[in-house]
């Protein structure tokens, strides 16, 4: 079963993302009352802002205040990347560039060689969860060139894994959404093993 809890974000910006922290224990906390065998921070921007660990820090925090097993969306990006034997990446981001930077500064503080990026300017969450599928196939489309490895997609509000499989189809490598990577990631942690066809190359076997 999946159970869900929300921490607040409205306009997008990094003092907001930095604010939503404020309520991961007790969120965490109502989750693990469901008795749930692993607790994932869904949104991946918060677990980018101060660089790379502070994604493992976040995790540790979950696990302190629920003593369940715990990781967050930008961790489960790293894993996904490495499974892959990606390292060159192009980024697509439906927030603006300061967030956008973020992003960058923690892929590149783990290793990662950043090629390309591009971002929708968005700072509305609402407006984020409304983009249309078809805006992140034609981002992909931009983003892709010949040093990228592999497209990612980073904002797990932003509607991407619908055309993952047709965007790999397209460009001939593959497409990483965060939303997908930290499903595969939390399935993983769980000890499930199988497939979701039709959801790209990452979770055609997990």
């Amino acid at each position: 079963t999946l159970h869900t809890a929300r921490l607040f974000l409205s306009h997008i910006s990094e003092e907001t993302l930095h604010a939503m922290l404020n309520e991961l224990e007790s969120q965490s906390e109502l989750l693990a009352t469901a008795d749930v065998d692993v607790i994932i921070l869904g949104a991946v921007a918060p677990g980018l802002l101060k660089g790379a660990g502070f994604d493992r820090e976040l995790a540790a925090r979950i696990t302190g205040a629920t003593g369940k097993p715990a990781t967050t969306t930008a961790t489960a990006l790293l894993e996904a990347l490495r499974h892959l034997n990606v390292n060159r990446i192009a980024i697509g981001a439906p927030y603006d560039a300061v967030v956008g930077e973020i992003a960058v500064r923690f892929m590149r503080g783990n290793g990662f060689e950043v090629v390309a990026t591009r971002e929708l300017g968005l700072k509305d969450n609402l407006d984020v969860g409304r983009l249309p599928v078809q805006s992140a196939f034609e981002m992909g489309l931009a983003l892709d060139c010949a040093d990228a490895q592999a497209i990612v997609f980073a904002g797990t509000n932003w509607r991407t894994m619908a055309i993952t499989e047709k965007l790999e189809a397209a460009i001939g490598k593959s497409v990483i959404s965060t939303t997908a990577a930290a499903i595969w990631s939390a399935l993983r942690m769980t000890g499930w093993r199988g497939a979701l066809p039709g959801q790209g190359r990452l979770l055609s076997e997990v």
